[in-house]
């Protein structure tokens, strides 16, 4: 008995052997047979990815290479081993806290609020919202008429509440953030500031404007908070009779009104470029070939599927008939 029913398993898996020895050639034959439909699906897809790919414009993309400015605290990391109480009591920053102001700096430059101010000093909106494309022989920005008008410079897109025809600030912002990248590198402390546009020489002049901002608007608050700082130990001065805390706070005094004065005389405050933004010549995206490859590829996987599908649920009907 036991011989016989391994005789009889092993001729059971001779067999299932080459039921999928014969399924696997009626499955090439299946799809020999098809070969018309996976070369139709193919062209099909590749004819659609052709036509998107022609009908998306071209994006450039302007970048600038920058570096921190170095904020060494030099003979200030004394003064603030010193009169470091003193110092957080008026809000005075003199250095030796391990405060990454380059960090800062870059969250402020991502941040709505610099956008925002971006927005109102520069004109902006209709380039970033309305654009469509670039007339590469006129230097001309193409508007989309259905969202702005350039004849009577109007908002004319149809927006659904509670958004308006003209968009917000934070509408933009969301956009302006597709735009704009910032990296740091992280052993040489580099930082890439890049803008991808329709228009190449809006994509550098946002560069340009952007990292001059930053560098103005992180002065401007440096500049306010020591003057803060000193109006307040200024006060001190007077109400205080001790001369070993005058002392101390004439010293803060020194330290800040040295920060105003290095901030007033360096236009490159917080980053220094050491590659400046061009104006691209070759566009960054879309790439066209690889959209065409893709489609391609794609119509064969989906003609392969619909022959696969058809052979099986004709051969599912032939079982059950």
């Amino acid at each position: 008995m036991t011989e016989n029913n391994h005789k009889q398993n092993s001729e059971l898996n001779d067999r299932s052997l080459n039921d999928d020895e014969i399924d696997l050639r009626e499955l090439f034959s299946a799809l020999w047979a098809g070969k018309v439909t996976i070369v139709l699906s193919t062209f099909v897809s590749s004819v659609i990815a052709v036509f998107i790919a022609l009908s998306m414009p071209n994006i450039y993309r302007a970048e600038a290479l920058l570096s921190p400015v170095s904020s060494d605290g030099g003979g200030m990391n004394g003064l603030a081993n010193k009169f470091g109480g003193l110092a957080s009591l008026a809000g005075v920053s003199i250095g030796g806290g391990g405060f990454d102001k380059t960090t800062m700096g870059i969250e402020v430059l991502k941040s709505r609020t610099f956008f925002a101010d971006f927005v109102d000093k520069h004109p902006v909106m209709v380039d970033l919202m309305a654009s469509n494309g670039w007339d590469s022989n006129n230097n001309e920005i193409l508007i989309d008429p259905e969202i702005y008008d350039v004849a009577s410079q109007a908002w004319v897109r149809e927006a659904k509440a509670p958004r308006k025809s003209e968009p917000s600030v934070q509408e933009a912002y969301k956009e302006f953030r597709q735009l704009l990248f910032v990296s740091q590198d992280k052993e040489s402390s580099f930082i890439t500031i890049a803008i991808e546009h329709h228009s190449p020489y809006v994509a550098k002049q946002w560069v340009d404007w952007l990292i001059q901002d930053i560098n103005n608007t992180i002065r401007n608050q440096d500049v306010k908070q020591a003057q803060r700082s000193i109006d307040y130990l200024l006060n001190e001065i007077e109400q205080t009779k001790l001369l070993e805390l005058q002392t101390g706070f004439f010293e803060l005094i020194q330290s800040q009104t040295e920060t105003i004065m290095l901030a007033n005389a360096s236009p490159e405050y917080l980053f220094r470029t050491l590659d400046p933004a061009v104006v691209p010549e070759l566009k960054a995206k879309p790439k066209r070939g690889l959209i065409c490859v893709l489609g391609a590829f794609l119509g064969v996987i989906l003609g392969v599927l619909i022959v696969l599908v058809l052979y099986f649920v004709r051969s599912r009907n032939d079982k059950t008939y």
